[in-house]
C-alpha cells in the first residue's frame, strides 16, 4: 500500500503539471483554495465502519479515510477530515467549510438537482439490523410496513427516505449516529435499524453475542460517491480522473479487500 501511496503522489505532480495556473484561478475556487492553502477538507461523519469511523485510539480509520489520503495525495495536499452528523455534510459543502463529502453518500436523482457527484467509488444497498429472526427473514419492503414497528434511520440518509417511501405505516425514528443506533436495536428501544448493508453486517460482527442479524440480500442497490459543489465543474473532473485513474491502477479493488473481505481491522474499533 505505501508504494501505491508513493505513486499517487507522483500522479499528483503530472496532473498539476496538465492544469494551467490560470485556469485554476478563474474557473475552479475550491481547487485554487486547495492548491494555495495546500489542504483538501473532507466531510466525513466518522462513524460509518467500514466507510469511516474511529479506532480504539481515536484515529479515523476507513475505505474512505484511504481513499481521501489518496486523493489529497495527488493532489500535493495535507488531508484535513471535518466529522460531524451525517445530516449537516451537505450544509457543510454548501457553507464551503469542506471541499467534498466521502461519507457513504449514495448518489440519488434529487441530490443530484443541487451536487455534482463523482463516482461511484462502489455499490451498496439497503439492509435492516434486527434481533428478530423474522424481520430477518424478509425479502421486501413490504414485510415490515406495519403500524407496531419502529424503525430507526440516520437523520436526512436514503435510508430515512427509503422508510418514509416504503414503509410509511410503522414509526421512524431518527438517528444522528450509528452507534446510537445498534444500541437502540440491542437494548430492544427499536425493533430494526435500516442502513447500508455493510454497515448491518459489521455490527453484527461486531456484537457476536448481541442476537443481531441482517438480510441475506438488500432490498436495494445505491451507487456510492463523492459529493462536490456544482459551480466547480473543473474541481468536480479533476477529482473523477483522479478516481478513474485509482480505478485503472487497482487501487480500488485492494481498499475493498482491505476493508470489506479481511476483517482483521475489527480488532481496533472501541
Amino acid at each position: 500500500m505505501l508504494n501505491l501511496f508513493k505513486k499517487v503522489s507522483l500522479l499528483g505532480v503530472l496532473f498539476a503539471a496538465l492544469v494551467a495556473p490560470g485556469a485554476i484561478a478563474s474557473d475552479s475556487p475550491v481547487l485554487d483554495r486547495v492548491l494555495d492553502f495546500k489542504v483538501l477538507k473532507v466531510g466525513m461523519s466518522g462513524n460509518q465502519a467500514p466507510m469511516n469511523t474511529n479506532s480504539r485510539s481515536g484515529q479515523l480509520i476507513g475505505y474512505e479515510v484511504d481513499l481521501a489520503r489518496a486523493i489529497a495525495g495527488a493532489m500535493g495536499a495535507r488531508l484535513e477530515i471535518v466529522t460531524m452528523p451525517f445530516g449537516d455534510l451537505l450544509a457543510a459543502l454548501d457553507a464551503e467549510k469542506v471541499d467534498m463529502v466521502m461519507s457513504g453518500m449514495s448518489i440519488t436523482a434529487e441530490r443530484s438537482r443541487d451536487y455534482t457527484f463523482v463516482g461511484p467509488y462502489m455499490m451498496s444497498g439497503k439492509s435492516i439490523l434486527t434481533n428478530s429472526g423474522l424481520l430477518a427473514k424478509a425479502t421486501e419492503s413490504g414485510d415490515f410496513n406495519r403500524a407496531e414497528l419502529k424503525l430507526a434511520a440516520l437523520e436526512n440518509s436514503t435510508s430515512q427516505r427509503f422508510i418514509e417511501t416504503n414503509a410509511p405505516e410503522a414509526a421512524l425514528i431518527k438517528v444522528k449516529d450509528y452507534d446510537a443506533a445498534v444500541d437502540m436495536v440491542i437494548a430492544g428501544e427499536v425493533d430494526a435499524l435500516v442502513a447500508d448493508m455493510p454497515q448491518c453486517v459489521l455490527s453484527v460482527l461486531r456484537y457476536p453475542n448481541a442476537g443481531l442479524a441482517t438480510l441475506q440480500q438488500p432490498l436495494s442497490i445505491e451507487p456510492i460517491g463523492i459529493a462536490v459543489r456544482n459551480d466547480d465543474r473543473q474541481f468536480a473532473h479533476l477529482v473523477d480522473n483522479y478516481l478513474d485513474t485509482f480505478g485503472k491502477m487497482g487501487m480500488l479493488s485492494k481498499l475493498r479487500k482491505k476493508w470489506f473481505e479481511d476483517k482483521s481491522w475489527i480488532a481496533a474499533l472501541p
